[in-house]
């Protein structure tokens, strides 16, 4: 079976290896003539990076880029990539790289004709209609991980450096106009990003899956997804040059994003504030709460995880799903507890009320209080 497509759902989506050639036709279908490509500082000067600016220039898209970029994305990094992109006179934004720069690349677009402050467009009620539409360059992404599957959604994640709390900025029109989804730039993910990655599009699946919100199209992609990573992230892992596994992989991460459309929960409410305060891994983060939200959530997911545990092939029910989650971990090496990941003498009370205000919460199947947020999180340690 050969692993390359063209996609119309949820964007226009160049799915193959080697798909990375089509750059310039993407901008084209994109109409983006000036691209700028936002990426992370790590990635700034791999090869994947310089060959895709190479691509560019020979195209005659020039190859500006802008990689003032931190592993958790912040309002500073916004306006400094505003300002080069406002500077070199750009149309549109090719975002490039993991969800770092992804997020940022999608919020560079988005800012770049609004006139409000960042934060006026939190995801909260109806904030997204504060924005000018006709301000938002249109984008082309470019994922290199297999995660966060942000190069199909219509929100970026962003950390206010004052209050160290992650946001979350949503508009329609920041969903990317077209994707190149390309296995080959994922080849050179070193293992613990491979496994902490894998295991954040497993949490967006599991999650989604798991919420009480009616959304049915979103409850079959989560389904899939997950048996995506039961079945292709040992691989991905073991051996990095996996194409097959790197490309079931990649479109794991897009179907977590395309499902949470349904709802997150503990696990993301959790992990938000602890690599806002942290700095943790936000995949690994997600992998070590995991089992601890999983006992939490138990009245209320037990059938439902039967049901996935028999479509996944997993014996023994809920527990069994349990027990497999634990061991896949341990498989990929994740930390066993926040302890071990490096989270030391955590304020208890503020990542709780931090957890509480998260966007996440809505979409627990049990609701979330100060008293048992507090006790998940001493389970997690």
């Amino acid at each position: 079976m050969s692993l390359r497509a063209n996609w119309s759902y949820p964007t226009a989506i160049r799915f193959g290896a080697g798909r990375i050639s089509e750059i310039a036709e993407a901008c084209a279908a994109a109409g983006i003539k000036r691209p700028l490509l936002v990426t992370d500082k790590g990635l700034a000067g791999l090869p994947i990076t310089t060959a895709t600016l190479d691509l560019m220039e020979a195209a005659g898209l020039g190859r500006a880029m802008f990689s003032e970029v931190d592993p958790n994305p912040t309002e500073h990094n916004v306006e400094a990539g505003v300002a080069a992109y406002r500077e070199g006179g750009h149309d549109g934004v090719i975002a490039f790289g993991g969800g770092s720069g992804l997020d940022l690349g999608k919020m560079v677009a988005f800012m770049a004709g609004q006139s409000r402050p960042l934060w006026d467009f939190e995801d909260i009620g109806d904030w997204w209609t504060r924005a000018d539409p006709a301000g938002i360059a249109p984008i082309v992404a470019v994922p290199t991980t297999a995660g966060t599957g942000s190069e199909v959604g219509r929100a970026s994640v962003i950390t206010n450096s004052e209050t160290h709390e992650k946001k979350i900025i949503f508009h329609p029109k920041v969903l990317p106009t077209v994707v190149i989804c390309d296995p080959e730039l994922t080849v050179g993910m070193p293992p613990a990003i491979t496994a902490g990655t894998g295991m954040d599009a497993f949490a967006h699946c599991l999650e989604a899956y798991c919420s009480p919100h009616y959304h049915p199209m979103s409850q079959g992609i989560a389904l899939e997804g997950m048996r995506l990573v039961k079945e292709y992230l040992p691989r991905a892992y073991a051996d990095g040059t996996d194409l097959e596994a790197r490309g079931h992989m990649m479109s794991a991460a897009m179907m977590g994003a395309t499902a949470f459309q349904k709802g997150l929960g503990a696990i993301h409410a959790l992990s938000h504030p602890i690599g806002a305060v942290h700095h943790t891994h936000h995949g690994t983060t997600n992998a070590v709460v995991m089992q601890p939200v999983l006992t939490f959530n138990r009245p209320a997911i037990e059938d439902r995880l039967e049901m996935a545990a028999r479509y996944l092939g997993i014996e023994g029910g809920y527990q069994g799903f349990f027990d497999f989650v634990g061991e896949l971990n341990r498989s990929l090496s994740i930390p066993a507890s926040l302890t071990a990941l490096g989270v030391i003498d955590p304020d208890i009370d503020a990542l709780v009320a931090s957890a509480l205000r998260d966007p996440s919460v809505g979409g627990n199947p049990i609701e979330m209080t100060a008293q048992n947020t507090g006790e998940l999180l001493r389970a997690c340690l």
